[in-house]
């Protein structure tokens, strides 16, 4: 008979590991949480490998700035990464995405301070003018589950995590930018 405990794998702890220079050379830093500086660890970032987890890295301090989704993988140098839509060259901070287990709610609002026509979302949405008829998203209510959101439909343009909690004002947030589609981050990474 076999132990119940081993019908459940428990996810790796997130690792991620950045490289001052390209194809992971020289000086390295591992991180396996929220990191607000790296600058103390290294003076830039070229290239990063992500053992386990999945990790939001920004271009300024303090999770400042433009954002960019990794999942496990090797991303060998910065060419690579903006290739795959990273549109920032220096990675200055990382959040790691706990994983998530159950459902996912998210509600969106039309204009700032949940105000204006609104929906809630339980899975993907590659465009909110297509499936809602709804041509702005200004603030939103995550529920339940990390989400990613993106400036344009089909999951293109900058991003920005959203995790559980109320979001007033997107035009404070990241000075006047809108999303057109989000996605739940769904993989163990």
């Amino acid at each position: 008979m076999i132990a119940p405990s081993t019908f459940f794998l428990k996810p790796h702890p997130p690792v991620i590991t950045f490289y001052e220079e390209r194809n992971f050379q020289g000086r390295s830093y591992e991180c396996m949480s929220d990191c607000s500086d790296m600058s103390s660890y290294m003076s830039r970032c070229q290239s990063c490998r992500v053992e386990s987890g999945c990790f939001m890295v920004y271009e300024r301090n303090n999770y400042m700035g433009q954002q960019f989704f990794m999942r496990r993988g090797e991303y060998n140098d910065m060419q690579s990464m903006r290739s795959m839509g990273m549109m920032f060259d220096n990675i200055r901070s990382c959040r790691m995405i706990p994983y998530h287990r159950g459902q996912f709610r998210m509600k969106i609002y039309e204009r700032e301070n949940f105000g204006g026509q609104s929906y809630e979302l339980m899975d993907d949405c590659d465009n909110i003018q297509d499936r809602y008829r709804m041509s702005d998203c200004q603030s939103c209510n995550v529920m339940d589950g990390h989400w990613l959101m993106y400036e344009q439909p089909q999951y293109r343009g900058r991003m920005m995590y959203m995790r559980p909690g109320e979001y007033r004002s997107f035009r404070e947030m990241m000075s006047g930018q809108r999303f057109m589609s989000m996605r739940r981050i769904t993989d163990m990474c």
